[in-house]
């Protein structure tokens, strides 16, 4: 089950990467205008904030929370056509909506589906699945740029979108197959029992019952909706390594932007070519991917509080060598340094989050923790803008410290904190 897992996480997760620059291609080769393209963009990520916390509560609740998830890919692509047939024949603005409509489902394909590995993993194999399931985030972030790159180049960026509608509709099977609540199997180190995870996260020899199962989505009024959601913040906030865990992934997120957008202009510097900047963040890519490869090689052998402080270490020292690179191969190594730290940072994250989740809010802390990483990267990325016009070393000495930021909060004292409980 694992293997179908990660080729629907990959697929899903490559169409997610492709949306936002095939839409941005596609919008400023159709309209001719970078504001309505990057309005686009803006929209598609924008509305995460709120749309990641409902659809954790709602993920929470449901007894086969696959199917909720494919239900969502579809809508997902069903809006990247809308805005694609509608681009030069309605207003503007009600793509823009249309956009921000489909963006609110964007946390379903990544904190949505990472939520669920504990469906398909046992206990024994989550470290090793894991650190896959953070190599298809790698994956998808190589794969879906360069796709949408050629594609571009082919066809203005029409197809591009088809090819992530594509990739969508590819992972609903995956989805809709996803192991039920109180369905998981898996052996206890030992044992040679066989045993059912129930929903409320503990172990039987028997099947479980799961709370608010999908005619509790019936039952549910919009107060006890809204409560849940509260709740979900707060695990987030009471929880020491959660709360540390969140914040500093969100900082660095805002710094990983500054980077991202100060990529092609570096690019510029350096070889007169933007292209050459994509070209770094490719090499980023490749290296947080086989980061992550070496992870996955050794399982659960890992501290992850501490694997995720030294990995955005690693990723700050890689953007700082990135503001001083005088060439483009000095440039090449500080990508290679900042995919070295953050594909063993992301697996980290997840891990935290796995460790310290209780089981029934699981998908909430997941959700929201991508919703919150997506408006950090859209705020590094607003910020990035105008440092970038105006020195690019002085946006990624920005981005650097917002590193360094991140660091001193991961790195805080701790507090031991509690048993999270089902």
């Amino acid at each position: 089950m694992l293997s179908r897992y990660m080729a629907g996480a990959v697929a899903a997760r490559t169409g997610d990467e492709m949306s936002g620059p095939a839409l941005l291609v596609t919008g400023l080769a159709v309209t001719g205008s970078p504001v309505v393209a990057s309005w686009l963009l803006a929209g598609l990520t924008v509305s995460a904030a709120v749309g990641g916390p409902l659809l954790g509560v709602l993920l929470d609740r449901a007894r086969r929370p696959g199917r909720l998830l494919a239900w969502c890919l579809s809508g997902y692509a069903a809006g990247l056509l809308m805005v694609l047939y509608g681009l030069g024949r309605v207003p503007d603005a009600a793509l823009v909506a249309v956009a921000v409509a489909t963006g609110l489902l964007g946390p379903a394909l990544t904190g949505g589906w990472t939520a669920q590995l504990p469906l398909v993993a046992g206990a024994e194999w989550m470290g090793r699945a894991n650190a896959l399931d953070s190599m298809s985030y790698n994956v998808a972030g190589l794969a879906g740029p360069a796709v949408v790159g050629v594609m571009a180049a082919a066809d203005g960026g029409g197809a591009a979108v088809l090819v992530c509608v594509g990739l969508l509709v590819a992972a609903f099977p995956v989805a809709w197959t996803l192991p039920a609540r109180g369905g998981t199997v898996s052996r206890e180190p030992g044992d040679g029992v066989r045993r059912r995870e129930r929903g409320d996260g503990a172990m039987s020899g028997e099947p479980g019952v799961v709370s608010g199962g999908s005619a509790g989505w019936g039952r549910a009024s919009g107060e006890s909706v809204r409560r849940e959601m509260l709740e979900g913040f707060a695990v987030i906030v009471r929880n020491g390594a959660l709360r540390r865990a969140t914040a500093g992934s969100m900082i660095s997120c805002a710094g990983l932007a500054v980077l991202v957008v100060s990529a092609p202009v570096l690019g510029v510097r350096l070889t007169g070519e933007s292209g050459y900047g994509a070209l770094l963040l490719a090499v980023t890519a490749a290296c947080g991917l086989a980061a992550n490869t070496v992870v996955a090689a050794r399982g659960e052998a890992w501290r992850w509080d501490t694997v995720l402080v030294w990995g955005t270490a690693v990723l700050g020292a890689g953007t700082a060598l990135a503001a001083v690179s005088g060439s483009f191969w000095v440039a090449v190594v500080a990508a290679a340094v900042v995919g070295a730290g953050e594909g063993p940072q992301l697996t980290a994250l997840f891990s935290v989050r796995h460790r310290e989740a209780p089981a029934r809010l699981r998908a909430q802390v997941f959700t929201t923790g991508a919703s919150l990483k997506i408006t950090s990267f859209a705020i590094g990325s607003a910020l990035a803008g105008p440092l970038v016009a105006y020195s690019v070393t002085a946006a990624l000495l920005t981005g650097a410290a917002l590193q360094a930021a991140a660091v001193a909060v991961l790195a805080a004292p701790r507090r031991r904190s509690p048993t999270p409980t089902g």
